[in-house]
């Protein structure tokens, strides 16, 4: 009877030995393949946290003459110059100089003015232009009122002709520039459609460095991981299937320098 089951016994210990290891090697490569599935992911993208808003903060008028802008600002709570109350707690790049005018000229790197008159450049011709307020650290106001759209014709420094863009329009805010330090960690990437139903019919193509994430909520983001260098970023104005809006300005891309230490003076 010994002789028969020690055999037996060992036979069950095998199998059981066995059937653990097999568990383990499936339970591993699950695990690997879970990893690999986050590793394809270069760029996390996340939601900008909720910031102060500004609801009666409106620009009324604008007029370029001579080379100048003038805005008209009425606004309760909110001051060009003033930091945003929660630039310390939003870790991303932050202006010194405070609230300030996102100034967008077709395709072309927003300028940031932080005052309501200033000279700019605008070359001849037809332009679509926006211009909205922006938060210390870069970040739109989206209510009503506080931007200005319209396609313009300009001659010699003055806008001679305006009207309204009625066709879907996407302007590029952020990122822009050189990112040093900390404030490459997180980049905020922050755009301004106009005529588009984002999260209804349509959908913003986020492209980090040629690898594409599709937004269904206008509001601003943070990319991470984010390599030193030349980076390429780039939003599209899309159907909810992906296809591409057809449209005069539907899709810009620009490119961003990110730096771990400041170039020596």
């Amino acid at each position: 009877m010994y002789t028969f089951m020690r055999p037996f016994c060992c036979l069950l210990l095998g199998m059981a030995m066995l059937a653990s290891c097999q568990s383990d090697k499936s339970s591993k490569a699950s695990a690997s393949e879970d990893a690999g599935t986050t590793e394809e992911v270069k760029y996390p993208i996340t939601a900008f946290p909720s910031s102060p808003q500004f609801p009666s903060a409106k620009i009324e008028d604008m007029r370029y003459k001579d080379g100048t802008f003038d805005f008209d600002i009425v606004a309760e709570n909110y001051q060009l110059g003033e930091q945003t109350s929660d630039a310390e707690t939003k870790m991303c790049a932050n202006s010194g100089k405070g609230q300030h005018i996102h100034l967008i000229i077709d395709e072309l790197p927003y300028a940031a003015k932080y005052e309501a008159s200033f000279a700019h450049e605008v070359a001849n011709g037809q332009h679509n232009l926006l211009a909205f307020l922006s938060r210390s650290y870069h970040e739109s106001i989206k209510s009503p009122g506080a931007a200005v759209a319209a396609q313009v014709t300009v001659q010699d420094g003055t806008i001679t002709a305006s009207e309204e863009i009625v066709e879907p329009t996407l302007f590029y805010s952020r990122p822009k520039g050189t990112y040093v330090g900390d404030d490459t960690k997180k980049i905020m990437v922050d755009f301004y459609p106009l005529n588009a139903d984002i999260g209804g019919a349509h959908r913003i193509k986020l492209q980090v460095n040629g690898e594409v994430t599709l937004l269904d909520k206008w509001q601003p983001h943070f990319i991470e991981g984010l390599p030193y260098g030349e980076n390429t970023i780039g939003v599209a104005l899309v159907y909810a299937d992906g296809t591409e809006v057809e449209g005069r300005q539907t899709a810009v891309l620009q490119k961003i320098t990110l730096r771990e230490d400041p170039l020596p003076q």
